[in-house]
């Protein structure tokens, strides 16, 4: 009998693997023509939905560019020959340096000729739009899909651990987070589309998936499925197919248990990719809107390992930073007024975020890719970075973006609109390592001939220092504070920025980063969502106790409800109507039987009790029990019975989380002489590995069940 799962419930990873085991034999026993083509044809199922689901991320990231780009620059004006025309578009064909008459600011299209007029009419617009997009955005995330709203990778994380909530992958919730996320982007709101895209492209798989019976009847399969989505989702984010599966098998539990799991990541993250280049939604040749190339040389010098580790150091204490200050905004948030008018949160960030930006009135992605780029006369100044006169003045404002963007971006980061904190962190970190950077650079031209720079050519007018790597140093130590990612974030940076010689020293930032970072609290920003909702997630990494023993954690054997072998139908019938567990300990006597799932028993007795008189009947649970069930017309319900791990209770608690990771345990019990003394179930391990945060549930959505 193949439980039933609702929302809410861990699933029953034994019972799913032992059905697929079943499934598969039953596929090899055929014979003749079919025995043959039965395991190709499932197969070929899987690689169809994982093909298929590549193809489809890749075109749903092409569309969002598209779309986040003409949204985005509509704030500013539109093209005159074309209202669907973003910037990019409308001037299309011109020569570098060359003047667009073609895209109007809507002033000059509005006819309006004063300069403060001007001003002023620029300024509504942008706020105004801003504003409507991000509420649009948080309507329909309130009103048609709740579960739109946010990054979406804890909840991935989780599911992919064993949690059921198939209703944050339904097609509803993936038309809201894909229009929402669009929309809250183009609002200039400190956030970014990169974590979403992860969930979007689950969502995108398991709607492929529902197509065929063995998908919706597994769970198993199901999130090997996702799993491979996942990163297919970061590849298309980032360009970064290579990262993208390694994101899985850092970030994802169920690349690390097999590995046709991570090639099908590799597969699906590889057609994404692909699905992407091919449709080229900016007309760049580019997977992403700010993959920049390295431009200085293949040389780094050893002195510039003094100015990145003190970005690694500040990257460290800013990103744990930034997660202390979204936890306190996100817990307030809830015990708040603003928890009852979450569009109105959403309106006045907005505003504020609008009225903010306004002067420079560049979207995140854009400010990321200008930061990254090395001063060119043939490129242009952008935003005023390569005026050698003005170092102090850049260095100022790039400090004051970064204490900006660090306010907004613990703040966005929560509020009901779909919503990824990779890009707002890159944007903070970027924006340190240049200013590092242009002050690095300032020194050598004021101390050419000092013994440090001695490595740099003795006239200053020669370039010897680049900024721009400064920045991708700064981002990449802020993305691991922040994360605490390593292995997937170096190899996202490098296929980003090209820089296969300076992979050592952005490796060198995130390993510092990430060190000083687990010195304030080793759990990144994921890790403390997935607390604050108190998800069945444990983090796969080992446990150590402190010599305690089960005993210390189990709940005792007086504690629990059990079913005893004769207990009446009716009485039976109440149990399970009174406790919403997801199983009993079976007892006859002082003697431990076994386990007995609830929705089994349900189904199970539905249609004797409603017989007359059966309330009556007694239900015996052992084999032993049978020939006295025939006599008195009592109830078999042996075979519902399920064989259950047991331990003394002494033994190290060490072991007992392990096994608990390592085995996809629900439960466990401890006997004494095959007297039961205690149980331990998934939720008391949550609970024991996210006891030293505070804040642990702090945002639940309903009440918790035990399992």
């Amino acid at each position: 009998m193949r439980p039933h799962y609702r929302d809410g419930d861990t699933i029953d990873w034994w019972h799913e693997d032992s059905a697929e085991r079943e499934r598969w034999k039953g596929l090899l026993s055929q014979h003749g023509l079919k025995g043959l083509l039965a395991p190709l044809l499932d197969a070929s199922k899987m690689w169809f939905v994982v093909v298929c689901t590549g193809i489809g991320v890749g075109i749903a990231g092409g569309w969002l560019d598209v779309l986040v780009k003409w949204l985005g620059d509509l704030r500013e004006g539109r093209c005159s020959y074309g209202f669907f025309y973003n910037s990019v578009a409308c001037c299309s064909g011109l020569d570098p340096g060359e003047v667009c008459n073609e895209w109007q600011s809507w002033s000059n299209y509005l006819g309006v000729q004063s300069m403060l007029g001007q001003s002023l009419l620029q300024s509504l617009i942008y706020i105004a739009l801003s504003v409507a997009f991000a509420a649009s955005a948080a309507v329909l995330v309130v009103t048609y899909a709740p579960f739109a709203f946010h990054t979406g990778i804890p909840e991935i994380k989780a599911i992919l651990g064993g949690y059921v909530l198939d209703s944050f992958l339904s097609p509803w919730t993936l038309l809201i987070k894909a229009l929402g996320l669009a929309l809250s982007v183009a609002s200039g709101l400190s956030l970014g589309k990169e974590g979403p895209l992860v969930h979007v492209s689950c969502c995108v798989a398991f709607l492929l998936s529902r197509l065929f019976k063995q998908f919706r009847n597994n769970e198993t399969q199901k999130r090997k499925v996702l799993a491979a989505a996942a990163a297919a989702g970061v590849s298309v984010a980032f360009g970064s197919p290579l990262g993208g599966v390694l994101f899985g098998l850092e970030e994802l539990d169920s690349f690390a248990n097999e590995s046709d799991v991570m090639w099908r990541g590799f597969v699906t993250s590889v057609i994404a990719a692909v699905s992407l280049q091919y449709i080229d939604p900016f007309g760049t040749s580019k997977l992403v809107l700010f993959q920049v190339s390295n431009s200085s040389g293949n040389r780094w010098l050893a002195f510039e390992l003094i100015p990145w580790l003190g970005l690694a150091v500040i990257g460290g204490v800013l990103g744990s930073l930034l997660i202390k200050l979204n936890v306190a905004v996100a817990v307030y948030r809830r015990n708040s007024f603003l928890n009852d008018w979450p569009i109105t949160e959403v309106v006045g960030a907005a505003a504020v975020t609008a009225a903010i930006s306004y002067l420079h009135r560049v979207q995140s992605s854009e400010l990321v890719a200008n930061l990254f780029q090395e001063c060119d006369p043939a490129r242009g100044d952008f935003h005023g970075l390569c005026n050698p006169t003005a170092m102090w003045e850049n260095v100022f404002l790039l400090l004051l973006t970064s204490v900006a963007k660090v306010g907004f971006t613990a703040w966005t980061f929560g509020m009901m609109v779909p919503a990824g904190i990779f890009l707002p962190t890159i944007a903070i970190g970027a924006s340190l390592g240049r200013a590092v950077g242009i002050l690095t650079q300032g020194l050598y031209k004021a101390y050419p001939k000092a013994w440090i720079f001695s490595a740099c050519p003795p006239d200053p007018s020669v370039r010897c220092i680049y900024p721009g790597f400064y920045a991708v140093i700064g981002a990449s130590a802020m993305l691991a504070g922040v994360t605490r990612m390593t292995i997937s974030l170096v190899v996202i940076l490098f296929e980003l920025t090209g820089a296969l010689s300076h992979v050592l020293p952005i490796m060198i930032s995130v390993m510092v980063a990430k060190w000083v970072g687990d010195a304030f609290g080793e759990d990144g920003i994921y890790a403390i969502w997935i607390a604050m909702r108190r998800y069945p997630w444990l983090a796969p990494i080992e446990y150590h106790d402190k010599g305690e023993t089960a005993a210390d954690v189990m709940t005792p054997a007086k504690s629990l409800v059990v079913l005893e072998s004769g207990v009446l139908l009716g009485e039976l019938g109440r149990i399970l109507d009174t406790w919403e567990y997801h199983g009993f300990p079976v007892m006859e006597g002082k003697k431990l039987l076994g386990y007995s799932a609830r929705d089994k028993l349900r189904t199970y007795i539905a249609p004797l009790l409603a017989e007359a008189g059966a309330s009556d009947r007694r239900c015996f649970f052992s084999e032993s029990a049978s020939s006295t069930s025939a006599e008195v017309m009592g109830v078999d319900v042996s075979p519902l019975v399920e064989d259950v791990l047991q331990l003394r209770k002494d033994v190290p608690l060490e072991l007992v989380v392990n096994m608990f990771k390592k085995l996809n345990l629900r439960h466990l019990t401890f006997t004494q002489a095959g007297e039961l003394v205690g149980m331990i179930t998934k939720t008391d391990i949550v609970a024991l590995s996210t006891a030293h945060f505070a804040h642990t549930a702090a945002l639940e959505r309903e009440k918790p069940t035990s399992p």
